[in-house]
């Protein structure tokens, strides 16, 4: 068994993908580079043909049916020979150095025969045209270089929910939970964080800045405008989210109201966007969401309704209230640089 797989899902990334593996090669034989060539039209699978010639106790190479982000993220965990999982997604990168150290902790926490369930680490936002880069740290909110459960969890904040940049996972903890994500659909990062979360007993917080998210290109999923092109994507997630489990008769309080902040941060950015596309369809499927919430699971709905920012906030009435979500939506944008 490897120590570490690290699947790049690639869909036609003939562009930038070397970048990527060029990074994760110094990890060496303990670590499976697996590429998972997603239908691509152009020269990804053979780019990808070449490294697995090159590097064959490293690199290996799938190559399926396009299926979208999700399904290639479904592949890597059916096939994964790594103790540990981690996505990278193909024209984002690895720093060294600190590749390095989360290696040597896997390898330590494997040698000391214990159990870790997910390695969390912070990501730097490469914005394209941005010299000062944002990073995304979780210091302050959970414990640092130290194994912690959910009793430990008391302090994020709403902007520092865990992405799949964050989160190594252990392997077969994934197959356990039953992850499996829907084909053809975007932004399900969020459902491959969310779906694991109850399942996880240990976590382990290093903070090295280890995951570098390229974000610029205008076409890429996160672009605000490609957003708003693929709203019904994000609400399917959203439902796909809220259906997963009954928060309200979660037993653990620390890990139901993180969970409940998770949801309701996704919510919240799905609102906004269906208020910030400006037509009467949006509007309308905003009210539908929140109605199927209600129908779905009337506690949830009620405890989500009733929370400042995601259930009184985005519901200010007439265009002024709008006006005004849209406004704030704005500022947090030039904060935190998501979506643009």
């Amino acid at each position: 068994m490897k120590l570490l797989t690290v699947t790049i899902p690639c869909y036609n990334s003939q562009d930038y993908m070397r970048h990527c593996v060029e990074t994760l090669l110094p990890g060496g034989e303990e670590v499976e580079i697996l590429i998972v060539d997603d239908g691509s039209t152009d020269k990804t699978g053979e780019i990808a043909e070449e490294y697995a010639e090159k590097y064959p106790g490293i690199v290996r190479v799938i190559h399926q049916e396009n299926g979208g982000h999700g399904e290639a993220v479904n592949t890597g965990i059916r096939n994964a020979s790594g103790k540990y999982l981690k996505i990278v997604d193909s024209d984002d990168w690895v720093d060294g150095p600190s590749y390095e150290k989360i290696l040597d902790l896997l390898r330590q926490v494997v040698a000391d025969g214990q159990n870790l369930d997910m390695l969390i680490s912070n990501f730097v936002y490469e914005k394209v045209g941005v010299k000062r880069k944002k990073l995304m740290n979780y210091r302050k909110a959970i414990p640092i270089g130290t194994f912690f459960s959910w009793e430990d969890v008391k302090n994020f904040k709403l902007w520092q929910y865990i992405l799949m940049h964050s989160v190594i996972y252990r392997t077969q903890l994934l197959r356990d939970c039953g992850l499996e994500l829907p084909k053809h659909t975007f932004y399900v990062d969020n459902i491959y964080v969310y779906q694991p979360l109850p399942y996880v007993k240990t976590m382990y917080y290093l903070d090295v800045n280890f995951y570098r998210y390229f974000i610029g290109r205008s076409d890429q999923s996160v672009n605000e405008k490609v957003m708003l092109g693929r709203l019904d994507q994000q609400i399917r997630v959203n439902k796909i989210m809220y259906d997963s489990y009954d928060l309200s008769k979660m037993e653990n309080p620390h890990l139901r109201d993180y969970m409940y902040q998770y949801l309701m941060i996704i919510t919240a950015i799905t609102t906004v966007l269906l208020i910030r596309g400006e037509t009467k369809e949006n509007l309308a499927l905003k009210k539908e969401l929140w109605q199927y919430m209600k129908a779905q699971n009337p506690k949830m709905y009620h405890h989500m309704r009733h929370e400042l920012l995601v259930g009184r906030l985005l519901h200010m009435p007439g265009k002024t209230g709008r006006d005004c979500i849209i406004w704030c939506y704005k500022i947090a944008q030039k904060i935190f640089g998501f979506n643009s």
